[in-house]
Parts: structure tokens; sequence; C-alpha cells
């Protein structure tokens, strides 16, 4: 074997391993694929009829992009309990993704579930007893709030069209959250903005995990006494 066709020979060798160490970093959603918008399938967004924080931007809209700017942020995943409830922006987990996505629409989800739950204990087992520095954290907990006051929508990721931005979506036996990206892969369905502690945090998640609730969120529903803005 010359040294010449050695040279070749390794140089192929390393081509090969490269290609096959970015095949599977791109199906691990290590590196971002190129994404779709709801136009390039003629779907019509759907906007909600509440701005809740008056600031030109709808309800669904901001709640997105407030999840969005969580999954940017990479807080690092840290579920530990936290005196006040509230963990610092570099720390959180799941749900944590859920309130500073509502945060962002003017809510304060922390403070929406801790009077649901004094209001209504025996809706909750999960919260028994009431602690509000935690209850909030907890899948359980929110989608039982959902379910009471969000629509609640299909799980066939099949059906495209009714995947919209800002909508709530639960996986497995209540163990993960996420909230609906505005982005889509290839075959339509939207992307999923998710703390799981992977590194992105905007993926192609409803093939390889099955969606068991999906919600989006109506501030019609919710009574007055429940309703509360975030407060700074």
């Amino acid at each position: 074997m010359t040294k010449k066709f050695s040279i070749i020979l390794f140089t192929a060798l390393v081509f090969m391993m490269l290609l096959v160490m970015v095949y599977f970093l791109y199906n691990a959603d290590v590196i971002p694929k190129p994404a779709k918008s709801a136009e390039s399938f003629g779907i019509e967004t759907v906007k909600s009829s509440v701005d809740f924080n008056s600031n030109g931007v709808d309800d669904y809209k901001e709640i997105m992009l407030g999840a969005r700017e969580d999954a940017l942020n990479m807080p690092e995943y840290n579920g530990d309990y936290v005196a006040g409830g509230y963990p610092p922006d570099d720390v959180g987990v799941c749900t944590d993704l859920v309130w500073r996505a509502f945060k962002k629409a003017g809510y304060s989800l922390k403070d929406m579930l801790d009077r649901d739950i004094s209001l209504y204990p025996s809706d909750y087992p999960d919260a028994y007893p009431p602690d509000s520095n935690i209850d909030f954290r907890r899948v359980k907990n929110l989608k039982v709030f959902f379910e009471k006051y969000a629509q609640s929508l299909t799980t066939n990721i099949q059906s495209i069209e009714e995947w919209q931005p800002g909508d709530i979506v639960i996986f497995g036996a209540d163990a993960h959250i996420g909230i609906v990206s505005d982005k889509r892969n290839n075959d339509g369905q939207t992307y999923i903005l998710h703390n799981a502690g992977q590194k992105n945090r905007e993926q192609d998640y409803l093939k390889k995990h099955k969606p068991t609730a999906h919600y989006r969120f109506d501030a019609a529903k919710i009574p007055h006494k429940v309703l509360c803005a975030w407060a700074d």
C-alpha cells in the first residue's frame, strides 16, 4: 500500500465518520432542522381574541414567544424546591417554561393555580396539602387547571391544522409539558418548545413522543376570582 493511497483511504474514512456523526446529531435534534411555516401547508394561524396585557400581541402568539424566550435562554435543568416558588431565570424544568410563557402574555399562572387549589382543593389530589412553592411546577396540577379552563383539542398529530402556536401539550403519564411552536416539519407537524435539559429546546418532537393531552388557553373561561395578572 503506497503512502498516497493510505492518505486517500484515511481521508475517506474520516469523511465517512463525519457524515455518520452529522446524521446522528441531525436525527437527535442537536443540529436544528430546516423548519416550515403554517403558510407552507395552507394553514391559517389561529389568533386569540384576547390581548391580556394590552401590548398589541394576541395571547396565543405571546405565549409561544414567551416559551421561545425561555428555550433560547437555556436555563439549567433543575427542579429543586425553591422557597418562594420561582427559580432564578437561569434555572428551570418543563413547567417553568410554561409559567414563563404565560408571564410573557401577562398572566400569573402560579397565582391562578394557587387560587384554584384554595377554592377547589378536591380537584387537585396531587396538591394535598397545598404548597404554593411547588404546586405550579407539577405537570399533574397544571393538567387539572387546563382541563378546567382551556379548550381540549386533538392528540392526533396528523390533524396538522389543529395544532397552533401557543397551544399547551402534555406527554406521557403527565410526565412532561411544552408549548406548540410556529415552526413545522416537512409533514406539517408543529415543533414543540420544551425543557427536558436538552441542547435544542425547539424540536420536531411529536413524531417520537406521543402527546396525551392538548389544550388551547382561553382567558374567557377563567372566573374573575381565579384570573390573575402578572405583577412584578
